[in-house]
């Protein structure tokens, strides 16, 4: 990687913010997924809604939004912004399962919301894990990755395996 690319530094090595006062503001938006891998018998028990914490998934779709917002909380480097909008969406696969979590971020800014969907997708399945525990530790949170990204300077970013 060129040092050019390692914009988290300044010229003595040193981390910093990077500058984004001079970029435009364009619509950006960035696509993130992840999957928490749990027993059957704790699929089904999420599933028919009998946790006893309650209903996992709606308490985790906040958690992810609230994670969404808190990003620059959590991430050193990342940049505090005005979210324009969060979609999280689950998606239960019995046969395998799991529980696939999607993340969708977008902002009108001058700077990317990768960061932000990746969290949300994070802070989802740890709401899962949390809330499913009692029942389940053996759950796995797996391959949270970018999917797309859209906006700013770079353009497009579509991850080629999914």
């Amino acid at each position: 990687m060129t040092p050019n690319l390692l914009n988290h530094f300044n010229e003595k090595g040193r981390a910093r913010m990077v500058d984004v006062t001079d970029k435009d503001i364009t619509t950006r938006e960035a696509i993130a997924r992840g999957e928490i891998w749990m027993a059957q018998e704790t699929l089904d028990l999420l599933s028919q809604g009998k946790m006893t914490k309650g209903d996992v998934l709606a308490v985790a779709q906040v958690a992810g939004i609230m994670g969404v917002k808190e990003t620059s909380r959590l991430i050193p480097m990342c940049h505090p912004l005005i979210i324009g909008s969060v979609n999280i969406e689950f998606k239960i696969d019995h046969v395998n399962h799991k529980i696939d979590i999607e993340c969708r971020v977008k902002i009108n800014g001058q700077t990317g919301v990768e960061m932000e969907a990746l969290t949300g997708v994070s802070i989802a399945a740890l709401t899962i894990y949390d809330m499913c525990k009692a029942v389940d530790k053996n759950m796995v949170i797996n391959n949270i990755r970018l999917i797309r990204k859209t906006g700013g300077k770079s353009g497009i970013y579509q991850r080629e395996e999914d």
